[in-house]
């Protein structure tokens, strides 16, 4: 009865069912809900008269869950005069519509495996499918990889350290599995049952063997501590003269040394004058050595702090042409590291306007104020940091891309993402967290977050939280340095294993239907 309700009108009911999927995600996190509505959305593209019907029922789909998904989007357009905040009630929608496509791709392929019924066959394509459609939209056209499905395991920690053997993606495909099962339960409901329990058993399993590793390891008294600030301070009070505000505030946050070393994180976003030395004289607002001095003021002897900052690069002629996002270390001695970072994935519109020929004469700019665009770096890298060892570094937005977030060549002991989540409204910031403890699950690393106001965080290598600063609350996380964890299969492999499970359901959809022929 309820599925045939589904299917008097397609459409709408798909447009309907993709946006009550996007609750399954952070901050309502209702994982079930979003099954349900994937599995009576499966149903519906089964029912599909054509592969045309189901690529619409698809896109509709897509439609209604990004629009929802990313509806913190309309919130980056309050802060650049250039850029109406009115568009912002639109771009959520404008979003939705190209990233619909992806979903569609997905259903239309499942559609041509469909068979008399709601075969197993049409469940294994169409996981198969959203796999590879999901790593197209992180790729395509820069990519845009944010929540895909797995994310919505994150508070059903057995599920999501699946992520550690197979990667976002594939857990993603086997989410849509999962789904497709339910549609399956009525016509083999003994097996399905032995085969969930048996699953079931194995991540309960798999969850207890990392709880014992989480604790097992001692810390002793001087092991060094990371302390995350979080100044609370809102997007719309930085400007280009907020040097001694945002130092007082920061200041106050990092504490006191003591015994054991500690490395101090700051957001980004927050140190708007420059630190290096060597630019041209009418570039520095203020000293850089002196602003340096007032940084390692806060420093013991065995202390480090990394800090978001903007670096410049300037033409023959000395004039400043390109900057970069950046990561500094600036020891107790108050000088730099020998390395910065520098991020490499730009947020298009947002740290560089794309096709500036054409968007520049309409009066558009990019959503982060300035004059100039943001150069990309080389791509991840990891920084020697003295008493800490290798961290690796991703600055906000790079954190949500799987399997792009380690230098392979270089593993690190922990990840620091620096991130400006003050652009993203109430629903970015703990989207936005919920995928940084995904990239923590996959790599079998601690990931250290900093935000200017939320959700700081200090994140363990099985993604679970140790220590959180709310959202829009000033305050800060000190607690011992988490250990990483042996390299995971995915860390070895990345999203080769994507592939792999992608290749192995869609195989054995094809010999399910070769067999039924």
């Amino acid at each position: 009865m309820a599925l045939s309700f589904l299917s008097r009108r397609p459409a709408v009911t798909s447009l309907i069912l993709g946006a009550m999927a996007a609750c399954g995600f952070a901050p309502l996190q209702w994982w079930w809900l979003t099954l349900a509505c994937v599995a009576g959305w499966m149903w519906i593209v089964r029912q599909a008269p054509s592969q045309k019907a189901a690529l619409w029922w698809g896109w509709a789909f897509g439609v209604g869950h990004f629009t929802i998904n990313n509806n913190w989007f309309q919130h980056a357009f309050d802060f650049q005069d250039k850029m109406p905040p009115v568009l912002g009630y639109a771009a959520p929608l404008a979003l939705a519509f190209y990233l619909a496509v992806y979903p569609a791709l997905a259903a239309g392929v499942a559609w041509r495996a469909r068979g008399a019924k709601a075969d197993a066959g049409f469940v294994l394509a169409f996981a198969a499918a959203w796999i590879v459609s999901e790593w197209l939209r992180s790729v395509m056209f820069t990519g845009y990889a944010w929540d895909p499905l797995s994310v919505i395991w994150v508070p059903v920690q057995p599920v999501a350290l699946l992520a550690a053997w197979v990667g976002t993606y594939a857990l993603s495909g086997l989410t849509v599995l999962l789904a497709g099962a339910l549609l399956l339960i009525p016509r083999r409901p003994a097996p399905l049952g032995v085969a969930l329990a048996g699953v079931a058993a194995l991540l309960v399993a798999q969850w207890m063997s990392y709880r014992y590793l989480a604790t097992a390891a001692t810390v002793s008294p001087d092991h060094p501590v990371v302390r995350v600030v979080q100044p609370n301070v809102p997007q719309d009070a930085r400007g280009e003269s907020d040097t001694e505000m945002m130092l007082a505030k920061l200041s106050e946050l990092s504490g006191k040394p003591g015994r054991a070393p500690r490395l101090i994180v700051w957001p980004e976003g927050v140190i708007r004058d420059f630190l290096e030395d060597g630019y041209p004289d009418y570039v520095y607002p203020t000293d850089p050595a002196f602003l340096r001095w007032r940084m390692a003021r806060l420093l013991g002897p065995r202390d480090t702090l990394l800090t978001g900052g903007t670096a410049l690069q300037f033409d023959a002629a000395g004039n400043a042409v390109m900057a970069t996002n950046s990561v500094f270390a600036v020891g107790p001695d108050a000088r730099l590291g020998k390395e910065r970072y520098d991020k490499a994935h730009l947020v298009p519109y947002g740290e560089y306007l794309p096709i500036p020929w054409l968007l520049k004469p309409l009066g558009l700019a990019r959503l982060v104020p300035g004059a100039m665009d943001f150069a990309e770096g080389p791509g991840p890298r990891a920084l020697e940091v003295s008493g800490f060892g290798v961290v690796g570094i991703q600055i906000c937005y790079e954190i949500i891309f799987s399997g792009r977030v380690v230098d392979r060549t270089k593993r690190p002991r922990m990840i620091f993402n620096p991130s400006n989540d003050a652009w993203f409204g109430k629903w970015g910031p703990p989207q936005h967290l919920a995928q940084a403890r995904m990239r923590a699950i996959e790599e079998g690393l601690p990931v250290i977050r900093a935000t200017p106001n939320g959700i700081s965080a200090v994140i363990a290598a099985d993604g679970a939280l140790i220590g959180a600063v709310p959202h829009e609350q000033a305050g800060a996380i000190e607690v011992p340095l988490p250990a990483a964890a042996p390299p995971t299969l995915f860390s070895r492999m990345g999203n080769w294993l994507a592939a792999i499970v992608a290749v192995l359901l869609g195989g054995t959809a094809i010999a399910i239907r070769r067999r039924a022929r």
